[in-house]
């Protein structure tokens, strides 16, 4: 199966991606950890997209298109039969471009699955997230806090946040998602391919749907 995961920024796509990547043995292609990587290595590709990345804006789509095509192409993942997208395609004209990259190899996306947060909580899950500057341990200032504030539990290491989860990046995150990301859920519920479930539960929930949608 191909699987596009989709959803605004701080629905749980990063949570729930490689979770269900293990269980159904698909490769988990996460466009956000293949950038910031890019970004830390501060390659050709990093140094183009940082700008874009810290003001909260999508990359343009054929910088994400090139490099998507490159790692589907150039997939060392050839174990898993399945492939789960996470945060891409971000615009119609990527879903388009994506689409006719796999008609010529005789492939397609099977499922869109969109998964669905009421605004505010998706602002309180965004405005906490830190992680460990040292082992990228993962916290929430509110949900999942360290003992001791601004250190790692497991290292002591100072706990960063990222850019775009500032304050005035998240809105933009949010009003560039409904200009431009929203459309591609049409995009798919016009083919009859998306399905939307209730990312507003606790991760385990949330997953037994998203399994579920997967199974169906």
């Amino acid at each position: 199966m191909r699987i596009v995961l989709m959803g605004p920024p701080g629905a749980g796509k990063g949570t729930q991606a490689p979770r269900l990547a293990e269980k159904i043995n698909a490769s988990h292609v996460s466009t956000g950890d293949m950038l910031r990587a890019e970004v830390a290595a501060r390659t050709r590709l990093g140094l183009m997209a940082k700008k874009f990345m810290d003001a909260g804006d999508l990359v343009p789509d054929q910088v994400m298109i090139d490099m998507i095509a490159a790692r589907m192409a150039n997939d060392d993942d050839n174990a898993h039969p399945s492939i789960i997208l996470d945060g891409f395609p971000r615009t119609v004209s990527q879903a388009e471009a994506l689409d006719d990259a796999l008609q010529a190899t005789g492939g397609a996306i099977d499922a869109a699955i969109m998964l669905d947060v009421e605004r505010g909580e998706l602002v309180r899950r965004l405005a906490g997230r830190a992680t460990c500057a040292n082992c990228k341990t993962p916290y929430h200032l509110t949900f999942s806090p360290p003992s001791k504030d601004g250190a790692c539990d497991n290292c002591g290491g100072e706990l960063v946040r990222r850019p775009d989860d500032q304050p005035e990046a998240v809105r933009n995150r949010l009003r560039v998602y409904d200009e431009q990301t929203a459309p591609v859920l049409e995009y798919y519920r016009a083919k009859n391919k998306l399905t939307v479930i209730d990312g507003a539960g606790a991760p385990d929930d949330v997953f037994k749907l998203l399994l579920s949608s997967v199974r169906s």
